[in-house]
């Protein structure tokens, strides 16, 4: 009797290995139809129109100072007209380093507000995976090269549906 329970257990193996739930889904379709998406494009816009503003007065101020220098440079001292292109050059110096460093925090701000909505969307995720019994939830926007379609589920309505999203 004990052969016979192992041989079944042997036949009901592959049978087991079939019953494994396997989901996918686009984590970058959903990320789009979020509200906080948007408004955290939204917020971004505002800040890079915030950076541009001020970057362009800058530049407006050095156009001016330089014009007035270019204008009044042959009728100055030496010394004076030395002080006057330091000063052009420190203000270029000030524009440039405001352009890199606005750059810099358009970009940390950018990912601080995906990592927050990545971190939420994968919550869901793990959330749908347990309910459903999934295995594996493959996100196609990772670049996976081939998911069969027929043998996965396509779990993005469940995933919209825990985020609040139609």
């Amino acid at each position: 009797m004990n052969k016979k329970l192992i041989a079944m257990l042997f036949l009901m193996a592959p049978l087991a290995l079939f019953a494994q739930k396997f989901g996918h889904l686009n984590s970058a379709d959903i990320i789009q139809v979020m509200p906080e998406y948007t408004a955290a494009q939204t917020e971004l816009q505002n800040l890079e129109k915030q950076y541009t503003n001020e970057l362009q007065l800058l530049e407006s101020e050095l156009a001016k100072k330089s014009e007035a220098y270019e204008k009044e440079k042959a009728t100055l001292p030496a010394n004076i007209a030395q002080r006057r292109e330091q000063e052009l050059q420190e203000l270029y110096g000030k524009m440039q380093q405001y352009y890199q460093t606005s750059q810099q925090e358009l970009a940390q701000a950018s990912q601080e507000k995906m990592a927050a909505l990545t971190e939420k969307i994968t919550k869901a995720i793990k959330e749908v995976g347990v309910a459903g019994g999934f295995l594996y939830i493959f996100d196609t926007a990772s670049g996976i090269p081939y998911i069969s379609e027929t043998l996965s589920t396509d779990v993005t309505a469940q995933v919209k549906a825990k985020l609040g999203i139609k």
